[in-house]
């Protein structure tokens, strides 16, 4: 198997931690009490994430875990798409 397939293989799961995390979080903001929009949840996604980054932060005293990790793995998937697409055209 060739790295580039590796690599894209990564960025994929790395999406779809991506995915599962949004969930939680919208969950967890449900539980707070703060209303989510389950229609428009895709376009106004980073408004839910930064209001869990406030919630979370006011709630515990830190910022809350799936904040990072929703964070670093978009940044792996991008990072790995990008460097698999350059491989596969070198």
């Amino acid at each position: 198997m060739e790295i580039s397939t590796v690599l894209l293989v990564v960025a994929v799961v790395s999406a779809l931690w991506g995915v599962v995390d949004s969930i939680l979080i919208a969950i967890a903001l449900d539980k707070w009490g703060v209303s989510v929009n389950m229609v428009l949840f895709r376009l106004l996604f980073f408004r839910y994430l930064s209001r869990y980054r406030q919630v979370s932060l006011r709630e515990t005293g830190k910022v809350g875990p799936l904040f990072y990790s929703f964070i670093i793995s978009m940044n792996v998937a991008l990072v790995c798409c990008i460097a698999a697409l350059i491989l596969k055209a070198i």
